[in-house]
């Protein structure tokens, strides 16, 4: 586990998609409580668990995307008694028993704060803000693969994605926005936060002039934030 601050680590796995090195980032949240969330779904070992439970306790998993249901089954089959916190519309609600990300626990009170990115039924992303570190945790709203996960993985990207160089926000992300107004009024509350990293679900950590990196790629694409 890769520790940023005292109750905000990063878990990173494999994950090829199309032959594309995406990779998948579990970031885990501990609470003042000890409780911990487990920020998106991964094929847990049971030495992963076995370190998360010497950290914290592990209470909820959470999805925070409706297109992140690659790895649901073997996170759940994984941690099969933790409730499961999805966004309205996840593929998997029904089979893995998901409750709704839409009304979050009202333990995780100033700690963590859940912003839902509107205009986007479809996608239903929602971004997590942890005061404490100051970090702002995404599912797809930006990519950051680096160069080593190669030049394959890049150009199909490029290709498929429209991401030219990274951090990036790809075609079909904004193929999926519905009500622009309401994606930007979303992009705008998020930029009032107070965070100075941003964790992405696919790459690495902006950790430099993180809001102005997401300010910039925006306002180049056209949205007013």
């Amino acid at each position: 586990m890769q520790s940023f601050v005292e109750n905000l680590r990063l878990v990173r796995y494999p994950l090829n998609l199309m032959g594309m090195k995406m990779g998948r980032n579990v970031s885990v949240i501990r609470l003042n409580s000890g409780k911990l969330i487990i920020h998106s779904t991964a094929p847990f070992s049971k030495a992963d668990l076995e370190e998360l439970r010497q950290w914290g306790t592990p209470t909820w998993l959470v999805e925070a995307t409706n297109f992140h249901d690659t790895l649901a089954l073997k996170g759940v089959a994984a941690l099969p008694d933790l409730p499961y916190l999805v966004p309205p519309g996840f593929p998997l609600t029904d089979k893995l028993k998901g409750q709704p990300l839409d009304s979050p626990p009202t333990e995780w009170g100033d700690e963590v704060k859940v912003i839902r990115i509107d205009g986007m039924p479809k996608i239903n992303e929602f971004a997590f803000f942890h005061a404490e570190s100051q970090s702002l945790i995404v599912a797809d709203l930006l990519f950051n693969i680096p160069e080593s996960a190669g030049a394959f993985t890049h150009g199909f990207l490029r290709l498929i994605s429209g991401i030219k160089s990274h951090p990036g926000n790809s075609r079909m992300f904004r193929f999926m926005i519905k009500d622009r107004d309401a994606f930007e009024e979303s992009l705008r509350h998020i930029l009032e936060l107070d965070f100075e990293r941003i964790i992405v679900a696919h790459g690495e950590p902006i950790e430099v002039e993180a809001k102005e990196t997401l300010r910039i790629i925006f306002r180049k694409l056209g949205f007013a934030v």
